[in-house]
């Protein structure tokens, strides 16, 4: 059956390219790999020649098998073999047999699989719901982002590395050496991964597109399955300076000024919607990558639908429609949305800069530039305006990726090399699937058995500890009670990746974790009664520690290194950054039951060491004579050490723990009040909140600018005499809130609490919280809401309690709920300052009645 992708005849031999992507071709059925040519600036498409094929592993023999009713007979059956594979679980070799099918389909997915069959004949079954992608990937121990040839001889082989990356690789590794410990595997490892990290990657030719669409309700998006209404504007921008807006033609819209557009950027207007659709699929098709904003769940898979109802065949359209994302027959399709959705991605890698994942606020966050505002429903906007606008969104689309020297795209090639993902994958999972696809990656390669979840909780789904939080299934990290008050001269001592650190040290992995050994049941873990292998090295051990040693003894010191050219210390800035991002994943995957690894031993144990850690590490800066006043998973606060000691206690700590303590930040002075609450000023004047409540994001405009004016106020304290100055000017900020909120002198928006829906309204069933009672109030009124939309509302009399700001009066506001929310906010930093808590409410309250 002939290929559904134009695969390349003519693909360049001898020739290093760029694996981007690796997917199955179901009419050829064949795996199909793109591949990127730096020079030319396109993909190549190459069909798998090694006769791949997909399959599982069953403990039924080949006799059982063939008795089994359906199984030889079954469509989709193609032989099986035996294999011998080494079971991690219970430390043994063991025989399997692969059973071996002629589409992924026919091992599991669909009704009557193989899978299936076998399962229900008593067969235990295992890696039956690989993705065969992913699956040929393993096998072929091929790796996303790094460069392959394409032989005379047809065959595909990594390209050769360049010499002078080989000379670096040989002194990087000599520094690591020095550092860490390496047993022969680690070694191993770290020459495959080493090339990872210094071969540098292309500033690939990339294509941003945002689409407009006509509808005759003004607050409704219109929904992209059905695609009912005409696209009447679609921008187009690319990182090589190409600027193309297609306008649709309306005589019942005023055209506007055009001179808001600029000089240097191109607009042309169509008469017919099917033409100006060709040419989008036409100028899309010339670019290897293209970049949407939300372009799986609305612009390309309203382009896709809308296509197919003005009559393109399947053949013309460029898009390939899956199950929740959209792909190109020839490209890429990168959707930045689901990228920078990801929790790890928001954190790790961009510090929390942005709160909420819509374009507007990650843009104003990273590019200091946002959305055009308008004042009217798309479909009314003036022509030029109109242009304007979808023109400033593809812009910013294009931009998340370029800026700051093309980051997020270097991160992204980054993160495929580490997770072996296809980059279409890697930007639409979480860190958790991209942990899971590297394991996976090594257990193939050593020949180990995937283990399924059901066995691993069988044996290792005992915990021991009791949660303290609700809703957790053992006890998490330690968090000191503080002493409450304010200190001058505070050292924050971390334990640098601690977690990381302790997985490493600690040899723990899934597989060393409860061990067959009797022999290893006295190496206990403390405060369990959990043991850790003696005998073996863990996969999770080898591969978090030298990926922690990678980014601590390499990286992030070349990072800062200003011998180094400054093109070179931001790249390895970024190599670092991406370690970071999975070293600080890697212990919470096994604690959460979605991952197939789970592993409730294994994750109690991290955060019980990490305990035992922070409990040593306190006693051994007590008998020291260090003063702490507050600890907190990772990190000691100190008052006032002395500097010598302070470094006696890092060197105790490294040699008896295993762990490396560093000085993170040095406060002019903290203000404690309970746990997880903080404010703190750096020397440098910089203010440091924690877990207050007026730092919140969905905190109401009036209450963040009060509680920032005290901030500023707080900023200058040089003294504890100075506090005393501060509190009459806390209390005067605090007593205009209340009078405001008296005379109802503040706006809505200044009332409005703002809260993302982070899923769809059907999905709240358990409880309703008040945005989503907001949300329901808007969808009734007819205007449409989906996920990620940021939901507005205020507090009111009455009813739900709650209204959305478009649907409220100022005079339903309920000032109470909104005092009580003042004296939280402001309760917390009284309390640290050591202030009358009562007296002040009292005194306030006179005041103001």
């Amino acid at each position: 059956m002939p290929s559904r992708y134009p695969v390349d005849e003519n693909i360049p031999l001898n020739k290093p390219l760029m694996l981007l992507a690796v997917t199955y071709d179901g009419k050829a059925g064949k795996a199909l790999l793109k591949l990127y040519d730096p020079e030319e600036e396109k993909i190549y498409l190459w069909h798998d020649n090694t006769g791949h094929k997909p399959y599982f592993y069953t403990d039924l023999t080949p006799d059982e098998i063939y008795r089994i009713k359906g199984v030889v007979t079954h469509k989709g059956f193609y032989k099986l073999e035996v294999e011998e594979k080494y079971d991690l679980l219970h430390n043994r070799k063991v025989k399997v047999t692969k059973v071996i099918a002629r589409d992924p389909l026919s091992v599991g997915g669909s009704p009557g699989c193989l899978r299936d069959i076998i399962a229900r004949s008593g067969g235990k079954v295992w890696e039956a719901k690989i993705k065969y992608h992913n699956c040929y990937i393993y096998d072929r121990q091929l790796i996303p982002g790094m460069f392959y040839i394409v032989t005379p001889e047809g065959e595909l082989k990594p390209a050769p590395l360049n010499p002078k990356i080989l000379k670096d690789i040989e002194q990087l590794e000599k520094q690591l050496k020095e550092h860490a410990d390496m047993p022969t595997e680690e070694k191993r490892i770290l020459r495959e991964w080493l090339p990872l990290f210094e071969t540098p990657v292309p500033d690939i030719k990339r294509l941003a597109i945002d689409i407009e669409v006509y509808s005759p309700y003004p607050n409704r998006l219109p929904e992209p399955h059905r695609a009912l209404y005409p696209v009447i504007c679609v921008a187009m921008v690319d990182n090589k300076g190409f600027k193309r807006i297609l306008v649709l033609k309306r005589n019942d819209v005023e055209l506007g000024n055009r001179e808001i557009l600029g000089d240097n950027v191109e607009i042309k207007f169509y008469d017919d919607e099917y033409e100006l659709i060709s040419d989008v699929f036409k100028i899309m098709s010339e670019y290897p990558v293209i970049l949407t904003f939300n372009g799986d769940n609305f612009d390309l898979q309203y382009l896709y639908h809308r296509a197919l109802k003005l009559g393109f065949r399947m053949d013309e359209i460029p898009l390939i429609i899956g199950r929740d994302f959209i792909s190109l027959k020839r490209g890429v399709h990168i959707d930045l949305y689901k990228f920078f959705s990801n929790r790890s991605i928001q954190v790790y890698a961009f510090k929390a800069k942005y709160r909420e994942t819509t374009l507007d606020a990650i843009s104003k966050a990273l590019l200091n530039e946002g959305k055009i505002e308008l004042d009217r429903p798309i479909s009314e906007l003036p022509i030029y305006l109109l242009a304007k606008y979808c023109l400033r969104d593809a812009e910013l689309t294009l931009k998340l990726t370029t800026f700051n020297n093309n980051l997020t795209l270097k991160l992204m090639l980054l993160f495929i090399r580490i997770s072996k993902m296809s980059i279409e994958d890697l930007t639409r999972h979480g860190i958790s699937t991209w942990i899971k696809n590297l394991l996976y990656y090594e257990h193939r390669r050593k020949g180990y058995l995937i283990p399924e979840q059901d066995e691993l909780l069988k044996l290792k789904g005992i915990v021991t500890t009791k949660a303290i939080i609700k809703g957790k299934k053992y006890m998490g990290a330690i968090v000191l009670e503080p002493r409450k008050g304010c200190y001058f001269r505070v050292y924050v001592l971390d334990f640098a990746s601690l977690y990381p650190s302790i997985i490493k040290k600690w040899n723990l992995s899934y597989e060393t974790i409860r061990c067959p050994h009797e022999e290893c049941k006295s190496n206990k873990v403390p405060e369990t009664t959990h043991w850790v292998c003696t005998k073996r090295r863990g996969l999770m051990s080898i591969m978090t520690g030298l990926l922690r040693d990678m980014r601590v003894y390499v990286y992030k010191r070349k990072a800062k290194d200003k011998s180094l050219p400054e093109e070179l210390r931001a790249w390895y800035d970024v190599v670092q950054s991406a370690l970071k991002v999975f070293i600080n994943a890697s212990y919470g995957v096994f604690g959460s039951d979605k991952f197939p690894l789970y592993c409730p031993s294994l994750a109690e144990s991290i955060t019980a060491i990490g305990r035992y850690a922070i409990r040593k590490t306190l006693e051994l800066a007590q008998k020291l004579g260090l003063t702490v006043i507050y600890g907190d998973t990772d990190s000691l606060f100190i008052h006032n050490p002395d500097e010598n000691k302070l470094r006696r206690l890092i060197e105790i700590a490294r040699e008896t723990l295993g762990i490396d303590l560093e000085v993170d930040k040095v406060y002019r002075y903290v203000a404690l009040s309970r746990k997880k609450n903080y404010l703190g000023v750096l020397e440098d004047g910089t203010i440091d909140v924690k877990g207050l409540v007026g730092k919140k994001r969905n905190t109401p405009e009036f209450l963040k600018q009060a509680f920032n004016k005290t901030l500023e106020y707080l900023k200058g304290v040089q003294s504890y005499d100075d506090f005393k100055k501060a509190q009459d000017k806390i209390m005067s900020i605090i007593e205009e809130c209340y009078m405001k909120l008296k005379r109802r002198e503040y706006s809505l928006i200044d009332l409005a609490f703002k809260v993302m829906l982070s899923k769809p309204i059907e999905e709240y069933t358990k409880h309703t919280p008040p945005h989503v009672k907001a949300a329901k109030q808007l969808l009734a009124y007819g205007e449409h809401i989906m996920p990620g939309d940021i939901i507005a509302y205020v507090k009111v009399r009455g009813g739900d309690g709650v209204k959305p700001v478009k649907l409220a009066r100022i005079d339903e506001i309920d000032e109470s709920k909104y005092l009580e929310y003042v004296k939280t906010t402001f309760e917390q930093i009284i309390d640290a300052l050591g202030i009358d808590n009562r007296g002040i409410w009292q005194t306030i309250l006179r005041r103001v009645s």
